[in-house]
């Protein structure tokens, strides 16, 4: 049985936590007494406190994010009623700030704040070594290891750590991992940015790793057969040597099923990128671009720099001039923005033409310093993970609401691949698409009362009813293009509902071979 456990909640499966298996790397020789287990956050958590409590550790090490505190909370609290004497040492970003506010903190034994991949570590050592006596409870509830001589703090911050400290992960990826999951991989930890709302605009200096090591890194994964590198810098394209020798580095390597994402600085495309870029072939690149808002007023409110001449002329060349696919973010409920600003942000990115866009909805990310702005903006928050705008004073609860809705429904029609021909009929002629898609979204919540799980075939039967009473456009004309986008995803049985109103045409012979993840691949073959 492991001394030490490693463990956090995935959002889901396909995730393998990056965190995670930096920690498992940098234990040195307490990896042998060291097992990595993780979960998601749809299994049961009584299942998971099971298997947990089956290795019989004596630490357990948990990873603590916005999308998991909840469901971490619960696993501990079985865990610490069944066997208290079992050490919780908890790290993450979402316990890196704010610890004495938090239900999952109070579970825990130690925290350790900022970055834990060497002191987590070291942690552990002082616990081991420790006699069972000296691991008592201290006066602020956590426990002392090595006596009261030798306090160990309950909360334990760690400093940045370098690079050249650090053994990389990538080896512990497992054959299933390579196969199956997502890979998270980092050339920078940091940002040069001090967006509000972000963990990154704190700060955290830029760190670089060295480039023959991480390309190493790199060469050794694809050996193993590696298809798809998420890399999670927030800063990819900020060094232009860096940035063109990892490019260059993966398009000479590229096999079809190759796929690589990154996050972009929205204007800064440097010309010396472009050419590499460009050469890639289309569907193998996706750029996560970061716009949040199209004002001004607001992103200079929110300490965002950006230049939109430039943001719009990099997303332009992108879309006109290689086979990138866009993810473009824009963030609902930032102090300063109401409703109609937000819309024509939105109508200036449809007109860009990017494969998708994200809109989220603004979260208050414990030690981001969005918070000055809750007295003059009246920013309210949902006390809970993930802490999501809940009004403004702009934007009041209905509202807000109703954009809630609108970003679940623009991810099932706008994003996800099965309606990229029908999807822009429903703004067709029309002066804003943002204002036409809210309509839609109204109209939608209104007939089905929720925003999840409704059957592909069923949401098809209503844009039909939608487009052809609403919007009035031809019934023939957009069963067609229904039928043309549920074939795309490589289906060919007619729903009912289309049947009266197109014939049978000739079968579709097969569709495009699959040059990337499904839902990339949906949206590539249209263009």
């Amino acid at each position: 049985m492991p001394d030490i456990i490693l463990t956090t909640l995935n959002a889901k499966f396909i995730h393998a936590s990056f965190g995670l298996r930096y920690l498992f790397a940098n234990l040195g020789e307490l990896q042998a007494r060291t097992a990595l287990l993780e979960f998601d956050i749809n299994q049961r958590l009584l299942d998971v406190a099971e298997v947990l409590l089956a290795q019989n550790p004596k630490i357990i090490g948990c990873g603590v994010y916005v999308w998991n505190a909840t469901e971490t909370a619960k696993v501990l609290t079985v865990i610490k009623r069944v066997r208290p004497d079992i050490l919780i040492v908890l790290g993450g970003p979402e316990v890196s700030y704010e610890t004495d506010q938090q239900d999952v903190v109070r579970l825990a034994d130690y925290v350790i704040t900022g970055e834990a991949d060497l002191k987590f570590a070291e942690v552990c050592r002082q616990l081991l070594d420790a006699p069972a006596a000296a691991l008592r409870p201290g006066p602020d509830g956590g426990n002392r290891a090595g006596g009261s001589s030798a306090p160990l703090p309950r909360i334990i911050p760690a400093p940045p750590p370098d690079f050249a400290e650090l053994t990389l992960p990538y080896e512990f990826y497992t054959a299933q991992d390579i196969a199956h999951r997502v890979l998270y991989v980092e050339a920078w930890r940091g940002c040069p940015f001090s967006c509000e709302f972000c963990l990154s605009s704190l700060d955290i200096p830029v760190r670089a790793v060295d480039l023959p090591r991480f390309l190493g890194a790199m060469q050794q994964l694809l050996d193993r057969g590696a298809r798809q590198f998420k890399f999670v810098d927030r800063t990819f394209s900020l060094n232009l040597k860096v940035s063109r020798a990892i490019l260059e580095f993966f398009l000479t390597r590229h096999r079809p099923g190759h796929f690589y994402h990154f996050e972009m600085i929205p204007d800064r495309l440097p010309e010396g990128l472009r050419g590499t870029i460009a050469k890639f072939p289309p569907g193998a690149m996706q750029f996560e671009v970061g716009i949040q808002t199209f004002n001004p007023e607001v992103a200079q409110l929110i300490s965002r720099r950006q230049n939109y001449a430039k943001l719009e002329d990099n997303l332009s060349w992108l879309r006109n001039h290689s086979g990138v696919h866009i993810h473009a973010d824009l963030i609902a409920g930032l102090p300063g923005e109401d409703l109609a600003s937000f819309g024509a942000g939105f109508d200036k990115l449809i007109a860009l033409r990017p494969q998708e866009i994200q809109v989220g909805i603004l979260k208050r990310l414990r030690g981001t310093p969005i918070a000055r702005h809750d007295a003059r903006w009246q920013m309210i928050y949902h006390p809970q993970p993930p802490y999501e705008i809940l009004q403004t004073r702009l934007i009041d609860f209905a509202t807000m609401q109703r954009l809630r809705r609108f970003a679940k429904y623009w991810d099932l029609v706008g994003n996800s691949g099965n309606f990229v021909e029908t999807a822009p009929l429903l703004w067709s002629g029309q002066a804003s698409p943002f204002t036409a898609f809210l309509n839609w979204s109204d109209w939608l919540f209104a007939r089905t009362r929720r925003t999840d799980s409704i059957a592909l075939a069923h949401l098809m039967e209503l844009l039909l009813e939608h487009l052809t009473t609403v919007t009035g456009l031809d019934a023939p004309l957009v069963a067609q293009s229904l039928w043309r986008d549920y074939q795309r995803g490589g289906r060919q049985n007619k729903p009912g509902f289309l049947a009266a109103l197109i014939p049978d045409p000739p079968k579709r012979g097969p569709t495009a071979r699959r040059v990337g993840p499904k839902r990339q691949s949906r949206h590539l073959e249209t263009t």
